[in-house]
């Protein structure tokens, strides 16, 4: 049984579609973002560090903000910035690098803190306690540095009702574990179907498609096969704006037989913010689950 378990976070995306430092915008009159709840489920399920992956705009208001309450709720809190020279050679020319290195790279960049078995999510993104609670699971009884895991979400769930989202949609095989993630960027409700369009075509899915929604649960291990993924990409020389994905390094540790995954649906109501507009809808429902005792009205009191 693995009795340390970490949580990381990534929180350095710009959040250009919400226009804000969504990461740490407070939902409810505590003030707590997201995340704060992310990390409180998680401390509840026996997760007892927690790193966040941050861009150089987070306030220094809210590093201190977290600071304090890792002091008082008792866990291990590390700092991370996703810098755009990390893991890059000294010689290497990124001058005209317009945006981060994507998900990959942040995760990366968590190399030197993980010691133990991590889930990684997005700060953005709420997944609901019993999704740790299945991941704590998870750690204890199958992660290993040959076989992940992942918390999966119907589509159907995962929309915005204020544009287009972007999900992994999961192919599995007989025994659930991955076979294959395909981003798709253009998945909406159209009347009462789900729709996205790859190649000029509209292709409907059904609403119980389970898709990714970066809830992995993964081994140390990763980091080796990470950093080795991650210099093909820059020597391979993308676009100014191309990402190096954590999905695609899952999909091609899957293909190299290094790994497998292990899809679970995940028993929680997922529920983020792609846009502003979306703000409403998380602070509804984080609302309701108050009045259900769900959570306390002051997380850290």
């Amino acid at each position: 049984m693995n009795s340390k378990k970490t949580l990381l976070i990534l929180a350095g995306g710009l959040g250009s579609r919400y226009k804000g430092l969504k990461q740490i915008d407070g939902i409810l009159d505590n003030g707590s973002p997201i995340m704060e709840y992310s990390i409180y489920d998680a401390l509840q399920a026996g997760f007892s560090k927690v790193i966040i992956i941050v861009n150089r705009l987070i306030p220094q208001s809210y590093i201190e903000r977290l600071n304090t309450i890792s002091g008082k709720a008792d866990f291990e809190l590390h700092w991370v910035y996703q810098e755009k020279e990390n893991f890059l050679s000294p010689d290497f020319d990124f001058s005209q690098r317009q945006k981060p290195w994507g998900t990959g790279h942040a995760v990366l960049c968590a190399k030197n803190v993980v010691q133990d078995p991590f889930v990684m999510i997005n700060a953005d993104d709420f997944y609901g306690k019993e999704a740790y609670q299945l991941a704590a699971e998870e750690i204890d009884m199958h992660i290993s540095g040959s076989q992940f895991g992942m918390a999966a979400y119907p589509v159907g769930s995962t929309l915005s009702g204020n544009g287009n989202v972007a999900r992994g949609i999961c192919t599995l095989d007989a025994e659930n574990y991955l076979v294959k993630i395909e981003e798709q960027t253009s998945i909406r409700k159209v009347g009462n179907l789900i729709m996205y369009t790859e190649k000029g075509k509209d292709i409907e899915i059904v609403p119980d498609m389970l898709v990714s929604m970066n809830f992995f649960i993964f081994h140390p291990d990763i980091f080796d096969a990470l950093e080795m993924y991650f210099n093909d990409f820059v020597q391979s020389d993308p676009e100014p704006s191309q990402e190096f994905y954590i999905p695609s390094a899952v999909q091609r540790m899957i293909d190299e037989r290094k790994a497998k995954v292990l899809v679970k649906a995940s028993p929680s109501q997922w529920i983020g913010v792609t846009y502003a507009n979306d703000k409403s809808s998380i602070k509804d429902f984080l609302t309701s689950e108050v009045a259900k005792n769900r959570y306390p009205e002051d997380l850290w009191n």
